[in-house]
């Protein structure tokens, strides 16, 4: 902001810092999830339970995502409404 950034500019540049944790953590957790729910089917651990349930993936998936998005959007903001100069003081 010192330099001549906007705050939105501020907020939109930490929150992209997480895109791609999110486009690849939760797709490969969800695979994770289907192949040990599968694995613990066939060494009959799951008993009476689905091995594949894809509205409990779906909801976990959609928390994980807004977990980490809350998560990163509330130092964003926090970020933006610091004063350069007094940030600057500190450094």
């Amino acid at each position: 902001m010192a330099l001549g950034a906007r705050r939105a500019d501020v907020v939109l540049l930490l929150g992209s810092s997480l895109r791609w944790p999110i486009a690849f953590g939760i797709p490969a957790g969800l695979v994770a999830a289907v192949g040990l729910g599968l694995l613990f089917e066939r060494a009959e651990l799951l008993l009476g339970i689905a091995p594949v349930d894809p509205l409990s993936y779906a909801v976990a998936g959609l928390l994980v995502a807004m977990t980490a998005l809350l998560a990163t959007w509330i130092p964003a903001r926090r970020a933006a409404r610091l004063d350069p100069w007094r940030a600057l003081r500190v450094e």
